[in-house]
């Protein structure tokens, strides 16, 4: 027979209503009796039934995540990273890939889909500011990137300026002046492509060197073979570069590949920095020193700040929690 929240607590010595609370994480448990509950669910090999709790609370035990596109590694890692935040909340994650388009993600927002889960995980790309009352739901969610600030719901993000800052200025801390980048977008009115640019012309500014839109390689994609398209463009027209920064990893190992190509050397020719610290940066030839933005942070803070409004823990008006960032150095930038 299965064994049963009156097995649980007979062996523990404690109430049922003690073993309910120690299952459902109530911090209010004194730690000897949870430790005491805990051996004897392991003793037991006790699971719940999760079916019957779900129905008792109202709820499903399910959470959506949707993301743009999970063939740009970055994406598929901060999934990744997302169930495994969730599983170890008790929580099944549903993953919706959008394309990154206004209406799917729109329609998405509104699909009934959202009605067999708790909340939503929610990465825009083609939502923007001009949309802030279609992100006002009936439902909990969470917002992550740098498509809406200040909307209706609790906003977890990177420090893309400031980030972006500090990836130009440790180029030009190495004697690095003449620093392309790659994954700048014409027309743009927010999103990272626009705040990375901003935090690159800030340390241009600051190290007194002048702006060259001459070295600005622009891609409408951040994928690898967009990389190295831009970087062949700016070789092609004759570009006067020692470094580059890639707005994110993918762009900046495309980039090192058309370098490679074209004869140059990394570092030594052309320094390469990257922006996302992507579980393949650390494996390139040589090695890509890049930014790591709290990609996990990130996920741990979106799954637990949701799971708050989800159980009703707090209402307070929605935030907007920023994390913290570092360069990690790596063989793809040397000094002059």
């Amino acid at each position: 027979m299965a064994v049963t929240l009156h097995d649980v607590a007979r062996l523990s010595g404690v109430s049922i209503k003690t073993v309910s609370n120690v299952i459902n994480d109530y911090p209010h448990i004194r730690p000897a009796t949870r430790a005491r509950v805990e051996a004897a669910i392991a003793e037991l090999g006790y699971t719940p039934n999760l079916t019957a709790r779900n129905l008792r609370s109202g709820r499903t035990g399910v959470i959506a995540l949707a993301v743009p596109d999970l063939s740009l590694a970055y994406f598929a890692e901060l999934a990744a990273q997302v169930i495994r935040e969730a599983e170890a909340a008790g929580l099944v994650v549903v993953v919706e890939q959008t394309g990154g388009d206004r209406d799917s993600e729109l329609d998405l927002l509104r699909s009934p889909r959202l009605k067999l889960t708790d909340g939503l995980i929610f990465s825009p790309l083609g939502v923007g500011p001009e949309d802030v009352g279609a992100l006002d739901v009936p439902y909990p969610m969470v917002l992550l990137g740098e498509r809406v600030f200040e909307g209706p719901a609790d906003h977890i993000t990177m420090r893309n300026v400031e980030a972006a800052r500090a990836a130009a200025e440790y180029l030009i801390a190495r004697g690095r002046r003449r620093i392309a980048v790659i994954g700048a977008h014409d027309g743009e009115r927010m999103g990272s492509a626009t705040l990375r640019m901003r935090g690159y012309r800030e340390a241009l500014k600051a190290a007194g060197i002048p702006y060259d839109d001459d070295i600005v390689g622009r891609t409408t994609f951040w994928h690898r073979a967009n990389g190295a398209d831009a970087m062949r463009e700016l070789l092609a027209r004759g570009a006067v570069l020692d470094a580059v920064f890639g707005f994110n990893d993918t762009l900046a190992l495309g980039a090192m590949r058309a370098l490679r190509q074209a004869g140059l050397r990394v570092p030594d020719d052309v320094s390469v920095i990257g922006f996302d610290d992507l579980d393949e940066a650390q494996f390139s030839f040589p090695a890509l020193t890049t930014i790591d933005p709290g990609r996990g942070w990130i996920a741990k803070t979106a799954v637990t700040t949701l799971l708050q409004r989800i159980a009703g823990r707090t209402t307070a008006a929605p935030r907007t929690l920023l994390a913290d960032f570092r360069v990690v150095e790596r063989e793809s930038v040397s000094a002059v």
